[in-house]
């Protein structure tokens, strides 16, 4: 035991303190009366009550100052407190003990080591046999979206296109409608619904799909009809695959006209405006399956003659070019006038990757964009050019398709001597020109850019055009590869579908983790003969994958305690991991983050400092190393130290590398032992036992009339022989029926100790264990309504079960603890239902000298009855023997000069007088211990860091719109929203029509940066006590007064018990010590180095950018929008007199 102090004066100082100031007093006393004596002798008489009193006041000061020092040195026996801290300790020992019946199971597991054999976990051959396994899962789906690419090619090239074809087919939107009469709208009528457990529990028709159109596509349009009629014959196959593989989900083919045939057949929920945005174009899997990876440099005219409207669908025609870039692309964006500018300045001279994070950055930089000069576009070119061929030069980039995006109303220069020098005669970058506004000018000079440059040309008047002329460029990236029939399958990235009804419910009842999808997908091509050198992409067919179904592979129970599975992308990017938090609270609402699906494999595991873990998984390769990390639970508060292991291989025919980590320790061992199944059975079936939900014993979504079984259910259906069909996991099972067996005992114990009533402890709510095979038995003490901690271990309480990306908290935390000693703590207060302390010990089994955990055992009570115990140990009573004790005597923790606490490891308060202090850090409570306990070694600060954090952004408005300065300005506002829409009636989605949605939408909606949260990166600390240092007591200076305070550390436990002395503030001279995060500020240098960087990538292995038989002629046309000029001419009036 080691001691760590600061000397105390002892009492025979107090008494010469105490002397001194006696004597100075009398000596000031007597000093005055002489003077006064001796000036004038008839005074003194007088005089004399007035003195008295002075004595009398001296007397009062003095006795004032005598008692500050001796406060000041108040003398708190350490003796006492450690006393107290041991009566404490064997109290809650007791308790725990009792009502847990710890020493039983430990006794069980103890009789059966003779009979269990413990093996060492070989993490390389896990994760091999993970990776095959998902290898042969994702095979099974590029099988089905293969057979659903072949069927639509076939359908097309017997198609014969009709000009006039009327075709009924189901509208997502419109079934099961009627109108006015009763009667079925058109494309609606009666579309059976049912709801399926397989898909989230929505009604869906498995036997017929639909299909969903855009608002802004015209759904009876010919090339719609006949699309939706030629993809009827895809009904089948969605059927036959669904059949041939039960654990398909959504599939689909999206239409490059615009359509999207969906199956299993839904219905399509408008937003609150009744409108759907969704157009199945814009989606990634869709844009990746239609191209090849590509570098594009926007190229944006911010001339003087770009004002107004111009400008307002040049920023829409940028963010439309953005939204269809993804991870594998890269990009950069050049304005130009008189003058060429980078929009981001950091990002001159080169082309950075275009994934969330940087598509999201351009859009801010695209909305500040302000007119002004001349636009001379030559010099853009040139620059556009040299960045391109540098990045190719220097193996940067794609190393695949290039396109300049040239966004102006007009282009007068002669630039074609640019094109020589850059770009002819191999015409290796393509030239796409999106001409804005109603001049037609310049048309012709901006569509020689395109034809020359084997681009397309687009003509932009209005905002409802944008979406449709963009597509255009992905259709002629597209012809290489549709001409030569290449049909590359493509996974995309890790994305969170929020299309479907019930994606806010899910948000709110899964880990975060475990919501994200990938989709594997393939582009469809036309076969006939006569449109091969246009290279016809007839779309996309595709189905998803969820990665919750993806990680069940890699079961839990495999890999330990702290152990877990994790994916990335071939840019190293998070697929899944336990660690990965997509989502942040925006008031009661969880919404996605910005940068959700562009973590970085380095953000979360930080302690890959060199990022050689990274590195490996990205180029592909397959190998082990190991990490010393600092890892927290219980939402970040507390820190645990782990040695893990990294066991990682590339899965096959897919983008993607998988990862496991076993912790040194518990994590490297699994023990196995063996009962039979009647007696595994017998013991499986009693009431308070439960198993993991989550996890796969049984496979319970292959055949539908399973779909409804629970996870026990399945499993004493199969080993009943009632479903002998099943698919098990038969190591799991034997573990758990092995537990099931092992772990009877003590539900006998538990109820014993229940039927005694009379011995039975006030506040001893729920026993409870869990075991490495999911297993759970738990015993309630006290009923529902006189229950503090009614949430804990209900299904709501996820924290606390066990899940399938992580074993319950009071296990993980018992396991980094002392077999057979308690650890004490207070869940978090969003967590809990009440005041409540957990009690939790692990459980080992030991085979010669290799240990491997069982499980964890422990108690849930109330604080109030740990209270009572420790405010009835903590008083001495009056007749207490103070002989021999050096100090105050008798000492009780309910004088109110004295603070006592009970804090455990991680600084948390479990006791205090004050009862909001529970559950809070105690260095918040009083700063000036903490800092002194800091500073002596007996708690130690740990920095973690939050790479997927959101802050607050600076405090002014980050609205462009104005605010509403007048009424006559709100009037007008309305007025023009009014003729806005009577307009877009009438035009259909013409100038008028959308125009106020970029200005007036958010004129009334002023938000200040301050209510704006954006990624960040944070720094948070964590604390935790060194155990090795069993007791301290030191003095803390506060100018006037001195503090002093005793710790003490509770035997068998995680606890410290702190006597503290109240009436010396130390607040002025320590400030509270927080677990705030802060901000990590970058300065504008480094955070230039850190966007720019290009980290390790493995570049996708297929690229078609160029086919000899190319049509370069198809290069485009003017919009086929005609706006008739009186209609037109009003329009403008009316929003001219209105602004």
């Amino acid at each position: 035991m080691e001691r760590v102090g600061t000397g105390l004066s002892g009492l025979e100082k107090e008494h010469a303190a105490i002397a001194g100031l006696m004597q100075i007093g009398a000596a000031a006393g007597m000093n005055r009366w002489s003077r006064e004596n001796t000036g004038n002798a008839s005074k003194s008489d007088k005089s004399g009550p007035h003195t008295g009193r002075l004595m009398m006041l001296m007397w009062i000061i003095l006795h004032s100052s005598l008692c500050l020092m001796v406060d000041g040195q108040m003398k708190i026996p350490p003796e006492t407190v450690q006393q107290w801290a041991v009566s404490f300790g064997k109290e809650l020992t007791a308790l725990s003990a009792r009502y847990s019946g710890a020493k039983l199971l430990q006794k069980k597991y103890k009789d059966i080591e003779g009979v269990v054999k413990i093996e060492e976990v070989d993490g390389m051959e896990l994760v091999k046999k993970f990776a095959e396994e998902m290898e042969e899962m994702l095979g099974r789906k590029m099988k089905s979206v293969k057979r659903l690419a072949e069927a639509a090619e076939e359908a097309d090239f017997y198609h014969m296109y009709n000009e006039t074809l009327e075709f009924d087919y189901y509208n997502s939107m419109l079934i099961n409608t009627v109108d006015e009469d009763g009667n079925p709208v058109p494309l609606g009528g009666e579309f059976t619904l049912e709801e399926n457990e397989h898909f989230n529990k929505l009604p869906v028709n498995t036997q017929q799909s639909n299909i969903q159109v855009p608002t802004n596509v015209y759904n009876r349009d010919p090339d719609i009809l006949n699309g939706a009629y030629m993809s009827e014959a895809l009904n089948d196959v969605f059927i036959d695959n669904f059949q041939k593989d039960p654990t398909l989900t959504w599939q689909y083919f999206g239409s490059s006209t615009g359509f999207f045939r969906l199956y299993p057949g839904i219905q399509w929920i408008p937003d609150e405006n009744g409108v759907v945005t969704f157009d199945c174009r814009n989606r990634n899997w869709y844009i990746q399956a239609a191209t090849s990876p590509k570098d594009v440099i926007i190229v944006v005219d911010v001339s003087g003659s770009m004002k107004g409207l111009r400008l307002t669908i040049a920023k829409h025609t940028i963010n439309t070019i953005l939204d269809t870039l993804g991870e594998n692309d890269f990009v950069n964006i050049i304005a130009y006038s008189d003058y060429v500018r980078y929009v981001e300045p950091c990002f001159k001279g080169t082309l950075v990757q275009a994934d969330l994070d940087n598509r999201e950055h351009f859009k801010l930089l695209v909305e500040e964009l302000h007119v002004k000069g001349e636009g001379k576009v030559k010099k853009a070119m040139k620059e556009s050019f040299k960045v391109l061929n540098e990045a190719t030069a220097m193996g940067q980039g794609s190393l695949c398709n290039q396109a300049i995006m040239l966004i102006t109303d007009g282009a007068m220069e002669d630039f074609q001597d640019v094109f020589e020098e850059f770009n002819w005669p191999e015409r290796r970058v393509r030239v796409f020109t999106y001409l804005i506004g109603r001049e037609m000018t310049f048309a012709e000079n901006v569509k020689w850019i395109a034809c020359n440059n084997k681009g397309y040309y687009t003509h932009i008047s209005t905002l409802a055009d944008v979406q449709e002329n963009v597509m255009e460029y992905l259709h002629v990236l597209s012809r290489p590869m549709v001409i030569n029939h290449d049909h590359d399958i493509i996974w995309t990235e890790a994305y969170m579908d929020s299309v479907f009804p019930n994606t806010m419910e899910l948000f709110n009842t899964q880990a975060q983790s475990l919501l994200l999808m990938t989709s594997v997908a393939m582009p469809v091509f036309s076969k006939k003969k006569e449109t091969l050198s246009h290279g016809i992409l007839l779309g996309v067919v595709g189905t998803d994958v969820a990665l919750r179904e993806l990680m069940r592979l890699a079961p839990r129970y495999k890999l330990g305690v702290h152990g877990y599975a994790y994916l990335i992308t071939n840019n190293g990017y998070i697929l899944s991991h336990p660690d990965l938090r997509p989502l942040y609270k925006e008031g009661k609402k969880l919404k996605p983050k910005p940068n959700y699906n562009s973590v970085d494999l380095s953000e979360v595991e930080w302690e890959d400092t060199e990022e050689m873990l990274r590195t490996a998984m990205v180029k592909g390769e397959t190998g082990t190393m190991s990490l010393d990390v600092r890892t927290s639970v219980d939402k970040g508060r507390r820190v645990m130290f782990l040695k893990n292991d990294y066991f990682y291989t590339v899965i096959n025919e897919t983008p993607f590398s998988l990862g496991i980590v076993l912790s040194r320790g518990y994590g490297q061992y699994i023990f196995l032992g063996n009962v039979s199944v009647e007696e595994g059975l017998h013991d499986l079936l009693a009431p308070d036992l439960t198993i993991a939900s989550e996890w796969t014993y049984c496979e319970t979504d292959i055949d539908p009339a399973h779909r409804k079984l629970t996870q026990l259910q399945a499993v004493v259906r199969y080993l009943t022989g009632k479903e002998p069909d099943l698919e098990c996991d038969v190591q799991l099972l034997q573990q758990t029926l092995f537990d099931a067996v092992v772990t009877a005992p003590i539900e006998a114990y538990w109820t014993a100790i229940m039927l005694n009533t009379s011995g039975m402890d006030e506040g001893i709510e729920t026993a409870f264990l869990g075991t490495r095979s999911g297993l759970m038995r738990f015993q309630r003490y006290t009923g529902i309504e006189k229950r503090v901690g009614r949430s804990f271990l209900t299904s709501a309480d996820k924290e606390n079960m066990f899940t399938l990306d992580h074993f319950p908290v009071w296990y993980r935390r018992a396991a980094e603890y002392p077999a057979g000693q308690f650890l004490y703590y207070m869940p978090r207060q969003e967590t809990r239902a009440g005041r409540i302390v957990i009690a939790t010990t692990a459980v080992t089994v030991t085979v010669g000298k290799k240990t491997a955990i069982a499980g964890a055992t422990g108690v849930q009570m109330t604080l109030e009855l740990m209270e009572s115990r420790f405010w009835a140990i903590t008083a001495q009573p009056n007749d207490t023997d103070c002989s021999d004790v050096e100090g105050i005597c008798p000492l009780r923790c309910d004088s109110y000069d004295i603070e006592c606490y009970v804090i455990d490891n991680n600084g948390f308060v479990l006791i205090s007088k004050r009862r909001n202090d529970a559950g809070r850090f105690f260095g918040e409570i009083d700063g000036s211990v903490m800092t002194t306990l800091i500073r002596m070694g007996m708690f130690k600060r740990v920095s973690l860091f939050d790479y997927q954090a959101m802050c607050k952004m600076n405090s002014h408005s980050v609205s462009s719109a104005r605010p509403l300065f007048s009424p006559f300005y709100g009037l007008a506002s309305t007025l023009k929203w009014f003729l806005s829409n009577f307009l877009l009636f009438l035009l259909e989605f013409n100038i008028c029509g959308l125009w106020h949605t970029e200005h007036f939408a958010d004129a009334s909606v002023h938000k200040k940066k301050g209510d704006i949260l954006q990624p960040c990166d944070t720094e948070y600390p964590s604390f935790v006590y060194e155990p090795s240092v069993k007791e301290t007591n030191s003095i803390i200076k506060c100018g006037r007064c001195q503090k002093m305070f005793v710790v003490q550390q509770i035997p068998d436990s995680n606890l410290l018990m702190l006597v503290v002395q109240a009436d010396c503030d130390c607040s002025r001279q320590y400030s509270p010590i927080t677990m705030e995060p802060k901000e990590v500020k970058y300065n504008a240098s480094v955070k230039c180095d850190r966007m720019r960087s290009q980290k390790i990538r493995r570049r996708p292995e297929s690229c078609h950018a160029y086919h000899q038989q190319e049509n370069a002629d198809d290069c485009g046309g003017a919009s086929s929008i005609l706006l008739s000029t009186s209609l037109f001419m009003l329009c403008l009036s009316s929003l001219a007199l209105i602004s």
